[in-house]
């Protein structure tokens, strides 16, 4: 049972009586450990199946233990009844004593749509605008309330004041109840529910710490404050208490996690043992000594250093690239190479900081035809709020686009409801026509309710308004106009969560993906070809995954792109949360950099286009504390980087017009919306001018080497043959992309 593990693994499994602290480093085997300490308690009769309490974050980390134990000392542990997640341990407490706190047995846990909708009924009974005060940001602040083991009566004037002009403390009170009313809680109230009972009835605390002769939790620091409160409570007469956690993976402190939890239990338990896991059995020394060295510039940590029996293997990369077209387009080449080399493409990962950083690999692994998955999250194209602004894009582009209708007619909520839908549909069955116009002509009637008629009307006008403007404005101008006007932008920034900031983050990486597009033709028609490319479920393929969703997970080779100030660490954690947020941050650099089990590659990029400007940016502070004896560096300013050195010399900055490119471009525009809708046609084309100023007054000067013919490189698509040439602007048959319009100064000859 014990016989594979190592020394300090051993120590942690043998020290059953008392405080344990199990601090054990990425890769250093925990579960094993853990596991191995369970079946010895139960192998040595030291404590029957249901006077021992485990308590994991996941289901899936429930059930790896018990098939574990199960593998160890047989089926037994199956009839270990106190083995699961937190939740679900604190709901079968609460089944048992659910009339203490007001509810019956038989109680009915909620889901977050059942939340949402009881809340809404909540807003709208008490006369406030949800608009101003979204049922989602109400339904973030009690559950970050109740992480912390606060109910509405613990809220101080600060807490109170975070809804409503100071009416938190109100509507969570009233949630409460109408919770209670309803015989129902939510998951918050599991474990909030069970810390108030064993607060007032000490009878009932005392017949679980009886119980519970033995009490291990996995992921320690991972616990939130009312995790934290509970399970002390439970500990406080036998002390038999055994956590296992690493105080340098802490990176949830977003959903409530606390580090100071792990970091106070020699505190909490006096005399505590801690057993300190270092010996790595995933990395090579290089990965481990350039990760120890990063994480040893936080001060709020208890200290380990991992090491490995391992020899030999690469030092971490450090690559410096110029853009981030550029970052997409090494990193594919190095997998293509890792490929030919024999590499199983499902060895290998792209680990980013936000979602919004994987839209340029998606793209680069789609022409090159590279199979990928999106792991803890959709494809880029494929999250909800991209598919949102697209149909609104399609709508525009093409009026008779039902589906994208229905999509949006009520995206965001404008009041108008399924019977108004089936108003239109039926009208439009009988006119035979698409759904807009017959939303057109609903507006000139009462068949409507006047509400419903006049903000369908509304809407109405905003489309006309939003074609006309497709005439004048730029792909990437126009659904930023669209967004705003629309209210979808607005919507999002009233939720306030993290969800939320990452959704405005996306669409703000859709927009940039725009501008490389000179029609809106030309970028829908590009995405139907990316969402049209499904690779086989079953094919290899390489993992795309933020940070955070990579926790516990392992690779050969791991990339880490976008090391840069203000996107890692990001500018929004360090704003919110200071010092004690920069640190969290450090941590998650370190999560990354040990999920690599032979190579790592860090990127930055000395440029990035952000809400359509290039901005230069620095690389991260993170990149600059690795040990350097443990780092190999690398520049990669060549192609399209040195002829924008060149340029920039001669005639200025040549992505300058990348600010004011509307001008030049060809759009669409027909005689009207109006008839359009009707007739699902619009082929008119029309040279675009900015007000006020000529499309001359933009033009710059093309390159005087180059020409029809020409054979040339693009940091992007590859080699390809000018085909075409109008002023500064080509258009280029490419090899692997096909036909593409760029600006000739991001091309060289080849």
């Amino acid at each position: 049972m014990i016989a594979g593990l190592n020394a300090p693994q051993r120590d942690a499994v043998l020290a059953t009586e008392g405080p344990v602290l199990m601090l054990a480093g990425a890769g250093t085997g925990k579960t094993a450990a853990l596991t191995a300490r369970l079946a010895h308690i139960l192998r040595s009769r030291l404590a029957w199946p249901s006077e021992i309490l485990c308590v994991t974050f996941t289901n899936k980390a429930a059930r790896e233990m018990r098939e574990r134990v199960g593998r160890l000392i047989g089926p037994g542990v199956e009839g270990v009844p106190w083995l699961g997640t937190f939740h679900s341990v604190a709901a079968k407490m609460l089944r048992r004593h659910a009339e203490l706190v007001g509810l019956q047995s038989n109680y009915t846990i909620i889901d977050t749509d059942d939340q949402l909708r009881l809340l809404k009924q909540l807003i709208q009974a008490e006369g406030l605008d949800e608009k101003r005060w979204p049922p989602k940001q109400l339904a973030g602040l009690i559950d970050r309330w109740k992480n912390r083991g606060l109910n509405p009566a613990d809220l101080d004037a600060g807490e109170n004041e975070a809804y409503a002009n100071g009416r938190g403390q109100e509507f969570y009170r009233l949630y409460q109840d109408r919770l209670k009313t309803l015989n129902a809680c939510d998951f918050g109230d599991l474990l909030l529910h069970m810390l108030n009972i064993f607060r007032t009835h000490r009878d009932v605390l005392e017949q679980y710490q009886q119980r519970f002769k033995y009490i291990m939790v996995d992921e320690y620091q991972d616990t939130n404050a009312v995790q934290y409160l509970w399970l002390r409570l439970l500990a406080q007469a036998r002390k038999n208490i055994c956590v296992v956690g690493d105080d340098d993976q802490s990176i949830y402190s977003w959903r409530g996690a606390e580090v100071a939890n792990i970091l106070r239990f020699e505190k909490d338990f006096t005399g505590a043992k801690v057993v300190k896991l270092e010996q790595n059995y995933r990395s090579t020394p290089d990965i481990l000594a350039a990760a120890s060295g990063l994480i040893g510039a936080n001060s709020e940590r208890l200290g380990k250093t991992l090491w490995t029996e391992a020899s030999g293997g690469d030092k971490v990369r450090v690559i410096g690239v110029w853009d981030g077209p550029e970052e997409a387009r090494r990193v594919g080449e190095e997998m293509e190479r890792l490929e030919r080399e024999g590499a199983s493409l499902d060895a290998l990962a792209i680990l980013v900081r936000a979602s919004f950083q994987t839209r340029e690999f998606e793209d680069r692994f789609i022409q090159i035809g590279l199979n990928y998955r999106i792991v803890g999250g959709f494809r880029f194209y494929e999250r909800a709020e991209i598919r949102d602004a697209l149909a609104y894009l399609r709508l525009v582009a093409q009026p008779a686009d039902d589906l994208a209708f229905e999509r949006i007619y009520n995206t965001p909520k404008r009041g108008l409801g399924d019977k108004t839908l089936e108003k239109m549909h039926r009208h439009a069955r009988a006119r035979q026509m698409p759904l807009a116009a017959a939303a057109l002509e609903l507006c000139d009637t009462d068949e409507l309710p006047t509400r419903a008629r006049n903000t369908l009307g509304a809407l109405m006008r905003d489309f006309l308004r939003w074609r006309d403007a497709a005439a004048t404005l730029v792909p990437a101008e126009l659904v930023r106009t669209i967004l705003d006007e629309s209210g979808y932008t607005t919507a999002l920034q009233a939720e306030r969560s993290v969800e939320a900031s990452g959704r405005l983050e996306n669409l703000s990486e859709l927009a940039r993906a725009m501008e490389e597009y000179a029609t809106l033709g030309d970028f829908l028609e590009h995405v139907s070809l990316v969402m049209d490319n499904e690779a086989d479920a079953s094919a290899e393929r390489i993992t795309v995954m933020t940070i955070h969703a990579a926790k516990g997970l392992e690779f050969d080779h791991v990339f880490l792109p976008g090391w840069e100030e203000g996107v890692f660490p990001s500018q929004r954690a360090l704003d919110e949360g200071g010092l004690a947020s920069l640190e969290e941050e450090r941590r998650l650099a370190y999560v990354a950099i040990t999920r690599a089990r032979r190579r790592c590659t860090i990127l930055h990029a000395a440029n990035r286009r952000i809400y359509g400007q290039w901005t230069s940016s620095i690389p991260s502070r993170f990149i600059a504390e690795l040990p350097q004896d443990h780092v190999e560096q690398e520049t990669t300013l060549s192609g399209g980087a040195s002829l924008w050195r060149a340029n920039w010399s001669e005639q200025g900055d040549p992505f300058a017009h990348l600010a004011r490119d509307a001008p030049g471009r060809t759009q669409t525009r027909g005689p009207g919306w109006q008839r359009a809708v009707a007739t699902g046609y619009d082929a008119t084309p029309k040279r675009l001018a900015e007000p006020g100023r000529s499309a001359a007054s933009f033009a710059a000067k093309p390159r005087a080497d180059i020409a029809v013919g020409a054979r040339v490189f693009h940091d992007k698509f590859g080699y390809g043959t000018v085909a075409a040439q109008e002023g500064n602007k080509l258009e280029i048959d490419f090899e692997s992309a096909g036909r593409k319009r760029v600006i000739d100064s991001f091309v060289k000859l080849a």
